[in-house]
């Protein structure tokens, strides 16, 4: 078959698409990787894949009608060029844009995956803007998973929420798969590092993920002279939830945390950290902390949608409430004064890494599901 794969950002092809995509080629499909802010490394890897990358003007989170229908067109006359058979679409504008330009241009089999709520859809909108903008995507949503042969989630209060909301059809065809999974063999187990308790906080530069609320709870602790270190990796995003790059050097100046930057490969600062913070509002499946388990580390996130499926609270890390900093604080602390416990977590998670996300496992869910939709649940 001729299948598309439909994102957001072109680097997420590799990162977290990479070993389905690379697994429906070596099945002998015909494979695009589809998203814009592509680069000549991005499409070499997707060749060495198996894949051929098709760059795309697609605005991820603006809200313009004439642009957006401009997109909408565009992946019509795109699609019908591929003469594509099948769809994966994924991320908002993606699923609302490329499912209904896939069925207007002939695209017999049509698949959604939710890899999170995002800003739009997380928490309760404040103001009259935020409520028709919600309104709005929920109404996207609606009529794109319409579309669809069948939806695949990553957790259950995501599907919960899908279907409260009315965005999943009644009777539709889903599946929960566990995130996009990792490699178990690229993301090996590490000894923990010697010298000060190293905290780390992995993801794009957003306040949903919760990055306040990190340099304020590393604030809390700096002021216990705990001898722990703080430090920030990922990079700065255009997304209106986007922390800034004044704010990044403001903390930085502040002497509380160090910003790493981005990096194409996070293992090194892992292998260099003893916990994983991630203290965000939601997510489909947190990919930093499975790739953090799966490295053997401790994991401190939130009892927020997607997060609270990959923590044992006080089995391989701790769960803390949503936007609480001195929750967050008094964990981080636990783990900064016993490194036997952070010995035990990071034990525990690499074991539950295995036995539950091994990208292996996940990648023949999701195949095994667009092959044999519609399947009912």
């Amino acid at each position: 078959m001729r299948i598309g794969v439909l994102g957001g950002e072109a680097r997420d092809l590799v990162n977290f698409r990479g070993h389905l995509i690379s697994e429906m080629a070596r099945a002998g499909h015909e494979v695009y990787g589809i998203a814009p802010g592509g680069t000549a490394e991005i499409q070499a890897s997707l060749a060495a894949l198996g894949a051929t990358y098709v760059p795309i003007t697609l605005d991820r989170t603006g809200l313009n009608p004439l642009r957006d229908l401009a997109s909408l067109v565009r992946l019509r006359n795109l699609f019908r060029h591929l003469r594509l058979e099948a769809l994966l679409a994924y991320e908002v504008k993606a699923v609302a844009f490329g499912t209904l330009a896939a069925r207007q241009a002939g695209v017999r089999q049509r698949f959604a995956m939710i890899t999170g709520r995002g800003t739009t859809l997380q928490g309760t909108p404040s103001g009259l803007r935020e409520r028709a903008v919600r309104r709005l995507v929920k109404a996207f949503y609606r009529r794109a998973l319409r579309q669809c042969r069948g939806v695949l989630f990553q957790n259950e209060d995501d599907l919960a929420f899908f279907r409260n909301e009315g965005m999943l059809p009644e009777g539709h065809p889903w599946r929960i798969v566990n995130g996009s999974g990792v490699d178990l063999d690229h993301y090996v187990q590490s000894p923990l590092p010697l010298g000060s308790v190293t905290f780390l906080f992995v993801g794009r530069l957003l306040r949903d993920k919760g990055l306040n609320e990190y340099v304020q709870a590393c604030r809390i602790l700096s002021g216990r002279h705990l001898g722990a270190r703080f430090q920030i990796l990922g990079p700065l995003d255009s997304n209106p939830n986007a922390i800034k790059a004044g704010q990044v050097e403001a903390w930085t100046r502040e002497g509380i945390v160090e910003y790493l930057g981005e990096t194409g490969d996070v293992r090194p600062a892992l292998a260099a950290a003893h916990v994983l913070v991630l203290p965000s509002y939601g997510e489909g499946t947190p990919r930093s902390v499975l790739e953090a388990m799966s490295m053997g580390r401790a994991v401190v996130t939130t009892d927020a949608p997607g997060c609270r499926a990959t923590v044992r609270d006080g089995g391989n890390g701790f769960l803390v409430p949503v936007r609480n900093s001195d929750a967050l604080a008094e964990a981080m602390a636990k783990l900064a004064k016993d490194r036997g416990l952070i010995a035990r977590f990071g034990a525990e998670g690499r074991r539950i890494a295995e036995e539950t996300y091994d990208v292996r496992r996940v990648t023949a869910d999701i195949l095994a599901f667009m092959e044999l939709a519609p399947i009912h649940p």
